[in-house]
């Protein structure tokens, strides 16, 4: 292997750069009580780190609702509108994460957010993060399939214009960690409301704190290895 680092870090955003996994919690929970249903600890684990349309389907199907008795459009505004409130009212970083991102540009690494949040929403996101932080962004709505299907992934390294496994994935969920690995990309993993399984192609860190340029190097070439 001739490069040191990473051609590029590909970032999630909900849970991985900001604590917004409680704030869609919060929005899930709330629409599933439109629809007369408790949300169980087994629906909202099934909803973590999902694309709008997966998250809404689950809570649907939950809810014993089929689908021609379903107003998706409706009902995705009303979500939208809903977790657009909760964002504005504030988004913490997740701990390390701003220095990381502030590292990585540093060194002149590329960066790109790839996340399953819809893009009206991430914008809003990116108010607190930064859009100058970034070559690009990819949203959930932006692709044919949200996560965990690969297309995230796969359109920024090819907005990129480099090979899947030049890159770095920064993730926190199984669904994040499922696309990354469909798409090619080796991972990084740092595990934020559930548990992500061990795979060939993934690391794994505790946290973002301490996480410079030269440790991601190290789990980029780490994660080649082990994939």
């Amino acid at each position: 292997m001739t490069n040191r680092y990473p051609a590029a870090v590909l970032w999630d955003m909900d849970g991985t750069l900001i604590d917004s996994e409680p704030i869609w919690d919060v929005a899930v929970t709330d629409f599933a009580a439109r629809h007369g249903l408790t949300v169980t600890p087994e629906l909202r684990e099934a909803t973590l780190g999902n694309s709008l349309p997966d998250a809404m389907a689950k809570v649907y199907d939950a809810a014993g609702i089929g689908p021609g008795d379903r107003d998706t459009a409706a009902d995705e505004r009303w979500l939208i509108d809903h977790a657009g409130g909760l964002f504005q009212a504030g988004l913490p970083w997740r701990p390390g994460a701003q220095e990381a991102l502030d590292a990585v540009a540093g060194a002149g690494i590329a960066m790109v957010l790839v996340t399953n949040t819809v893009r009206e929403l991430t914008e809003v996101a990116l108010a607190s993060i930064g859009r100058s932080r970034f070559s690009a962004t990819v949203c959930g709505d932006e692709v044919p399939i949200g996560k965990p299907s690969p297309f995230p992934y796969l359109r920024a390294v090819d907005l990129l214009g480099y090979a899947a496994y030049s890159c770095l994935v920064v993730e926190d969920s199984p669904t994040g960690a499922a696309s990354s690995a469909a798409a090619g990309c080796p991972s990084l993993i740092v595990p934020s409301a559930v548990p992500v399984d061990a795979a060939p192609g993934r690391v794994f860190r505790e946290s973002l704190v301490g996480l410079g340029v030269e440790e991601l190097a190290q789990a980029w070439r780490d994660a080649l290895v082990d994939g």
